[in-house]
């Protein structure tokens, strides 16, 4: 009762961290509502399906599960067989997805899914989707397709196949998206099986059919039911989800450490400014566990009522965050915002944990203060540091140096995460040592006033030198708010220059045919284009041992082979029949070397046994397994090829539909521009949360400090003091702390920056130098001591009239 009493008395007190946990838990919430929200669903083309039956999956060079290994022709024919006679199985239809999309006015027809649109007519079956006119295909230059395309039954209709453009009669029209082509036509382009799904008869029991599908499968594969359909995803869809997820995750790890770091700050500035009323308690008695109790007692009630009015917000904005996702074209299609009790409940936990960790930090200071301490004022133990606070922050100020280390050396795929991490270390140390030279930076900046003989810059100089740690406390959000926005800016504009320089660097004196609409070169766009790198891509798995290669039962399963990407190459160099060309690291992941055999399976299937011609240092622009590209196209018909670089002293075509020609500079700007506008605008979400969220932090902070000053006020107005005098104090301090944590956040970014500089120089192979953004830096320091005098002054004033009155 004691603390909800003490709750209620104090509120003003508690306001600021109700405030920080309602908006740390708000955007936890949000996030993680999202994230339930987008995980993979089962795709309507398969609606119509009960199960499907799967082949194993290899495991990455990691030996981390990723693709199913296709069965072959030979493989699944038997299985097909023997799911269409289960029981209750009206069908088992044989699941076929390539590329295929319309040519219409000499332009491709926009389509997401066109890698994955082409299918055998059987596949309709899963969705199921229904003729609306005509018939079925029956002969290889028919087809089916979606009523929406607008294509008659009877038209000729120029179809963009992997061998390029052919023309088709539509015979028939369905309700759903696609191009349904003969079965056999189907099997051409692409021969491996990769799914059978299970068309049930009406009222079927689903399990009854599973089970009896795993029996007939035995060791060959797997059969998955209800959600866990949603594996098979269109790439794209796929794709969408994971760009979604790494925003997600991003914003939720800045709103943690953000909520981390603002409530504890801000606890432990409430609890220092008590510190004469719990020396009160302490001289009528209170032990110092019942004095720890009751802080960490207050602390969670404000965090419970705090995660409480969070969740509500956070289940209000996660539409919105939902709307931004679908601007940002980061949305899988048909995404749902679906509320759960477990993304709350974990919210609201992370916001009262938050609360109780940060306040028996507090409260373990706390509980050491004496009785005497009643009687004296109050900050007089807020001086100098501890040997526990010098130890921890020197720690961390460590480990944020190895980490800003770490990030020149680090990977491109890690760089940015170990930049934020080395950040994020960076700002917790620079709060712990705050305190230390507070004070003499303090001297120092007020200095040039002292000669005026104003009281102010006099008073505003004593605070800090006298209260080193209630000054650490509120530059510590200021730190926060603009040290990520000069971290995020400054990254995107440090990438924004590395980039286009170095990847035109790479591709000097080059003219590069890349699709146009399309998501690759066709043969026929690489015929019109027989001179210069055209890399043919395809997934292929390296088998263990020999006996794998020849079908083996129970040889093949998960684990048992290795899944990478393969690249089909013609360059005389490495276009070698029966040979293959490692890199290094891969080479060395995979144990071979340069004369031994290795059994490849492709997609078709099939295995081929190829011998290691040579192992090279790694080169990204060569491939890491680099084959015959006719071996490629053999067995994998379904495959794109990238983009195609022409060298300057032959001539490219661009003559064929759905392809584009640039020169170096422009290919380089343009490869960055698709990623440039998606980079942009996430790092503008996260410096937006981040800043925002310290901001409001700021504003409570100065506002919790204005008030916790009022007695001091009253002694200055009584001393002669006027209204104006004191709120320019105010302002001035305010002005002081908030230009003290705005360098101390542009100087905790720079190690970091200054490691992707160096690590994108080394990628690059490019001279690139750190780049601020200096509009971000001014708007957000502006933003920030905006939000901390109007909060100050408010309090403040209100203060002063009521002491008026």
């Amino acid at each position: 009762m004691l603390i909800l009493a003490n709750v209620r008395e104090r509120w003003s007190g508690f306001l600021g961290a109700f405030v920080a946990v309602l908006v740390g838990v708000a955007l936890i919430s949000t996030t993680l509502v999202i994230h339930d929200s987008a995980r993979p669903k089962v795709q309507p083309r398969y609606d119509g399906t009960t199960a499907l039956a799967l082949p194993h999956k290899a495991v990455d060079a990691d030996g981390s599960p990723e693709d199913r290994m296709p069965w072959s022709k030979a493989e699944a024919e038997p299985l097909v067989t023997g799911l269409d006679k289960v029981p209750a199985v009206a069908d088992a239809v044989v699941g076929r997805s390539f590329y295929a999309q319309a040519i219409k006015d000499g332009k491709p027809v926009t389509d997401e899914g066109a890698l994955e649109s082409g299918h055998g007519w059987s596949s309709a079956r899963m969705a199921p989707y229904k003729l609306v006119s005509g018939r079925a295909p029956s002969a290889a230059n028919e087809v089916v397709v979606d009523r929406a395309l607008g294509a008659a039954v009877g038209s000729g209709l120029t179809v963009n196949l992997t061998e390029g453009r052919r023309q088709f009669t539509v015979v028939g029209t369905v309700d759903g998206p696609g191009y349904y082509f003969s079965e056999a036509f189907a099997a051409q382009h692409q021969p491996g099986v990769g799914a059978i799904a299970l068309v049930a008869e009406k009222g079927a029991d689903t399990g009854a059919i599973v089970t009896a599908a795993k029996k007939v499968l035995g060791d060959e594969g797997d059969v998955v039911s209800g959600d866990g359909r949603s594996e098979l995803q269109p790439q794209y869809i796929e794709h969408k989800r994971f760009l979604g997820v790494q925003l997600i995750s991003a914003m939720a790890v800045l709103g943690l450490f953000t909520t981390v770091f603002v409530v504890a700050s801000m606890l432990v500035l409430a609890t220092g400014m008590r510190r004469r009323e719990i020396g009160l308690l302490r001289t009528i008695g209170a032990a110092p566990q019942q004095v720890k109790r009751m802080i960490i007692g207050e602390a969670a009630v404000v965090g419970l009522l705090g995660s409480i009015a969070g969740c509500v917000a956070g289940v209000v904005a996660a539409p919105v965050l939902r709307n931004i996702l679908d601007n940002l074209d980061l949305a899988p299609p048909g995404m749902e915002v679906t509320v759960a009790a477990w993304p709350l409940l974990t919210a609201s936990l992370i916001g009262v944990g938050v609360s109780v960790i940060g306040a028996w930090t507090a409260g373990r200071k706390a509980a050491r203060v004496a009785p005497i301490e009643a009687l004296l004022d109050s900050r007089s133990a807020n001086q100098g540091m501890g040997r526990g606070r010098w130890i921890a922050g020197l720690a961390v100020l460590g480990a944020g140096v190895l980490l800003a280390i770490g990030t020149a050396t680090s990977s491109a795929d890690n760089r940015i995460n170990m930049a934020i991490f080395a950040t994020m270390t960076l700002i917790v140390a620079a709060a712990l040592l705050t305190p230390a030279f507070i004070g003499p930076v303090g001297r120092f900046l007020t200095a040039p006033f002292q000669r005026g003989g104003s009281a102010g810059p006099v008073l505003i100089r004593a605070e800090l030198v006298a209260n080193p740690r209630r000054a650490a406390s509120l530059v510590a959000p200021v730190i926060a708010a603009v040290g990520f926005a000069v971290l995020l800016s400054g990254m995107v504009e440090t990438m924004r220059v590395a980039y286009p320089a170095g990847e035109a660097l790479k591709v000097s004196g080059q003219t590069i045919v890349t699709p146009d609409g399309t998501p690759g070169n066709t043969d026929e766009v690489v015929a019109a284009n027989p001179v210069g790198k055209a890399a043919l891509p395809t997934r292929a798995f390296v088998l263990k041992d020999a006996s794998a290669a020849k079908g083996d039962k129970g040889t093949e399963q998960a684990g048992s082979a290795t899944v990478l990407d393969v690249l089909g190459s013609r360059d005389p160099r490495w276009s070698k029949p029966g040979e293959a060309v490692l890199g290094e690291r891969t080479a060395k992941k995979l144990g071979l070397a340069k004369g031994e055999e290795v059994p490849v399976r492709f997609a078709d299937g099939t295995a081929v046994t190829l011998r290691v011609g040579s192992v090279l240092p790694d080169d990204p622009a060569r491939g890491d397994f680099v084959v015959s590209r006719d071996l490629v196209r053999a067995h994998d018909p379904a495959a794109l090829t990238d983009d195609i670089f022409v060298p300057g002293n032959a001539k490219a075509s661009g003559a064929v539909p759905g392809t584009a020609l640039h020169d170096a500079a422009e290919y380089a700007l343009a490869d960055y521009r698709t990623d440039a506008k998606l980079t942009d605008s996430l790092a503008m979400m996260l410096i937006v949360i981040a800043v925002g969220y310290s901001v409001i932090a700021v504003a409570n902070s100065m506002a919790m400090a204005a008030h916790g000053r009022r007695r001091d006020f009253g002694v200055m107005k009584s001393a002669g003091g006027t209204v104006g005098q004191l709120l320019l104090v105010s302002v001035g301090e305010t002005s002081l702390v908030i230009v003290i944590g705005a360098a101390l956040g542009i100087l905790v970014t720079l190690p970091p920056l200054a490691g992707m500089a160096s690590g994108l120089s080394q990628a690059t192979s490019s001279d690139v130098s750190l780049h601020l953004s200096t509009g971000t830096l001014t708007t957000a320091v502006l933003g920030t001591l905006v939000a901390a005098v109007l909060a100050g002054l408010a309090v403040t004033a209100r203060t002063l009239r009521g002491q008026a009155r």
